[in-house]
């Protein structure tokens, strides 16, 4: 009864936003790095951030540094996509906010050079989540998958975080999936939206890693970091800016210049991220590793063949 009301005061809260975007002209209009040709509202992703608020007031405020810190990073994010704020400016906020949710997830008290990588690591994650946010349904559609596979170890392996916050977190997606995984998008997730849901995954795979000690559980992401890190790899190869718009993602090509389309581009980062993690829960956890890194090679080598095959299209 208690996830139905929460269900309905999130959905409540984003058609209210709708209204606020709408009259102050917070949109998303497309540039060189879009993936859509349509003026959308922007920062629909927002929702994630209530939703988190909502499972605070509900159920016990079980981590109120992450609160606190996923509070600063939705502030900064929204700022940015309503003004567009300094890069330096963003980057220290981040770095402010991930260093007061390591604190919650209790990094410090083991090493200092352990806390640097981890740091590091979950800027990089958000960052990447924020570039792969450029067509319908695939930054929500990839998170419920993340965050199902997260619920399943959570339920059947180990408890590393008060279920609650998992399926709260499940139902803000579903209301946002409601108005974006369309052909034409009610609104987008805006850098609130995807820069806070992987704040979110980062301080709950932190928790399951620090819990653990098992790395593995990144395969989690495994899509994702793929993607991003070798496309960062080949605008270093070209010598290119790496911090300038582009459109060489694997997805991009997929949805611009092979015209496969928005939804089917989505499913495609969905349907093999959710093989992946039930690939990963099939197999015995003596192999997981062995299993991660096959993994990694085989789709560091399907990237690299697609991007050889159909990259001059995008030239």
């Amino acid at each position: 009864m208690i996830y139905a009301l929460i269900f309905v005061l999130l959905f409540t809260i984003e058609v209210l936003y709708f209204r606020i975007a709408s009259r102050l002209n917070i949109i998303d209009k497309p540039n060189l790095r879009s993936s859509h040709s349509d003026i959308t509202l922007r920062g629909g992703g927002i929702i994630f951030y209530f939703g988190v608020v909502l499972y605070s007031l509900f159920f016990n405020l079980e981590y109120p540094w992450f609160l606190l810190s996923l509070s600063l990073i939705t502030i900064i994010s929204f700022i940015d996509d309503v003004y567009t704020i300094s890069s330096r400016l963003r980057l220290f906020v981040q770095f402010i906010a991930i260093g007061i949710m390591l604190y919650q997830v209790g990094i410090y008290d083991i090493s200092w050079w352990y806390s640097v990588i981890a740091l590091v690591f979950c800027a990089g994650v958000m960052n990447a989540y924020n570039f792969m946010d450029g067509i319908n349904g695939i930054t929500g559609g990839y998170s419920v998958v993340v965050l199902a596979g997260l619920a399943y170890i959570n339920i059947n392996t180990i408890e590393f975080v008060d279920i609650p916050l998992i399926w709260v977190t499940l139902i803000s997606l579903l209301v946002f999936l409601f108005f974006n995984f369309r052909a034409k998008a009610k609104c987008f997730a805006g850098d609130v939206g995807a820069i806070s849901i992987s704040f979110i995954i980062v301080f709950l795979l932190s928790r399951l890693v620090l819990t653990t000690g098992d790395f593995s559980y990144i395969i989690l992401i495994v899509v994702y970091g793929v993607d991003t890190v070798l496309t960062i790899a080949h605008r270093l190869m070209l010598r290119e800016n790496v911090l300038e718009a582009h459109r060489k993602h694997a997805y991009q090509l997929m949805a611009n210049e092979l015209k496969i389309g928005h939804l089917k581009t989505s499913l495609i980062y969905i349907t093999i991220q959710a093989l992946v993690t039930i690939g990963y829960f099939a197999i015995q956890s003596e192999y997981h590793y062995c299993y991660f890194i096959s993994v990694l090679l085989v789709l560091s080598t399907i990237y690299v063949i697609f991007i050889k095959k159909y990259i001059h299209l995008h030239k």
